[in-house]
């Protein structure tokens, strides 16, 4: 059998590639073990240097992949260029923190003891990635696994599998050879892979029933699970705000990628005091978006990944309205393939809309009388990934900062990664962290020292 991948823009085949075997599953998890036992004994110098020549697969190359990501899941090619860029950008700076960060803790020296803690390698590390960001997702598992000393299994989602192909490809040449080890499988194999003793990481990107699926794959053995599973990501629009910034921003951060983002904005919650202004500014931003082919470079919003999801959000926004909410711009579907981009008001806080993840582009807004008000609606969700507070004044984001339950705070910007900080979430977003120091700290173990002379 083999997994076939159609453009959603067209429906033309973009790709088919067969499904592994048990054979091959095995053989290379086989392999997988062997490489890292081998790639473990170079030192953090050496991995940096490796590890930097494989990326620079993805800058010789940087059009051909892009083109494959517009083609597998239909983001605008000037965005994939984008995510290629920023991938580039998280490789680089894990790259330029290994050494540091892997280095052993050295303890205070006493007499005739010499102590330390070193940071070994977990050993394999099975990266199940998503499909809307197919290349910054897996890049935040895949290059800190191997600077820290790890092999990794990269089983990408069956609307991406070219991108899988460019990552093993990317560190073919390098030896040992089977550092990063595309597979080919369904959920059933998936399941039984994690379950497997020859795995000892598993870091999932992906819904929350997902997540649940592969912590239960996981529950028989004592090994690190890392869920990343979506938000529901709020947004509080101060009165205090540079309102044209904060529209531009808001709606950016909730349309971008057709709104496919597990930090997009989901929830916008706005100061009474301005919310009829903020409605008014954002309606001309929503209506500005070029719908077309991914590959046209004047478009600015694709086709949803996949047309099923059309349904869902236009059931929700349905319910929004039977529910009293106002729509402004949009809510339909447009020739069988796209979401139009769209502005409604006064949503209810027990609608589906404010409630589950949408995964599309919809700016769903309703006012707040103050401060008190918008955080308690910020903070009801079931999940926990980013929030963003849109204010000139520091001190009313560090407030908002302490009491926001989510893992990253934003004031005055939104659905933006940095590197350096660490990315991770609470409540049903999942756990575990990816990126920063504590990143490449998450694929280690410890291991401590204790000499006597």
């Amino acid at each position: 059998m083999n997994s076939t991948v159609h453009n959603p823009f067209s429906g033309e085949l973009v790709a088919e590639l067969p499904f592994d075997t048990r054979t091959d599953i095995d053989r290379k998890l086989d392999e997988a073990r062997v490489a890292q036992l081998a790639w473990a004994r170079l030192d953090v110098q050496e991995r940096v240097l490796h590890v930097a020549r494989g990326m620079d697969y993805f800058r010789e190359r940087s059009e051909e992949v892009a083109r494959d990501v517009s083609l597998q899941m239909g983001k605008p090619i000037t965005q994939a260029r984008a995510e290629l860029a920023g991938m580039l950008e998280r490789s680089d700076h894990m790259l330029a923190i290994a050494a540091d960060v892997l280095e052993p803790d050295i303890m205070p020296a006493e007499e005739n003891l010499h102590r330390r803690i070193e940071h070994v390698p977990l050993g394999v590390v099975l990266n199940l990635a998503a499909w809307n960001y197919p290349l910054l997702i897996p890049v935040n598992v895949v290059v800190p696994a191997l600077l820290a000393g790890n092999s990794v299994l990269l089983k990408h989602s069956a609307r991406t599998p070219l991108c899988g192909l460019h990552f093993q490809r990317a560190f073919a040449n390098l030896e040992p050879a089977n550092l990063v080890t595309q597979l080919i499988v369904g959920h059933g194999a998936t399941a039984e892979i994690v379950g497997d003793a020859r795995v000892d990481q598993v870091a999932f990107t992906g819904s929350v029933d997902g997540g649940h699926a592969v912590q239960r794959a996981a529950s028989d053995r004592f090994i690190d699970v890392g869920l990343e599973l979506g938000g529901k990501d709020p947004a509080y629009v101060a009165a205090d705000c540079d309102l044209d910034a904060t529209v531009a921003g808001i709606v950016d951060g909730a349309c971008y990628n057709a709104g496919q983002s597990c930090c997009a904005i989901e929830r916008v919650y706005v100061h009474a005091s301005i919310y009829d202004d903020f409605l008014a500014r954002v309606q001309p931003h929503v209506a500005a978006y070029q719908l077309g082919d991914p590959l046209d470079e004047t478009t600015t919003m694709g086709p949803l990944a996949s047309a099923s999801a059309l349904a869902f959000l236009e059931q929700q926004v349905r319910g929004a309205v039977e529910g009293g909410a106002r729509l402004l711009i949009g809510g339909a579907t447009r020739d069988r393939i796209f979401f139009e981009p769209t502005l409604i008001a006064d949503c209810p806080d027990a609608s589906d809309l404010m409630r589950s993840e949408s995964f599309g582009p919809i700016v769903a807004c309703r006012s707040v009388v103050d401060d008190d008000h918008g955080l308690e609606r910020m903070n009801d969700s079931d999940l926990g990934l980013t929030a963003s507070v849109w204010t000139k004044d520091r001190e009313r984001a560090e407030w908002f900062g302490a009491r926001l339950q989510v893992g990253t705070v934003f004031q005055n910007r939104c659905d933006f990664l940095d590197p350096a900080l660490a990315w991770t979430g609470v409540k049903d977003t999942g756990k575990g962290v990816t990126l920063s120091s504590y990143g490449l700290l998450q694929l280690t173990r410890r291991k401590s020292f204790n000499f006597r002379a």
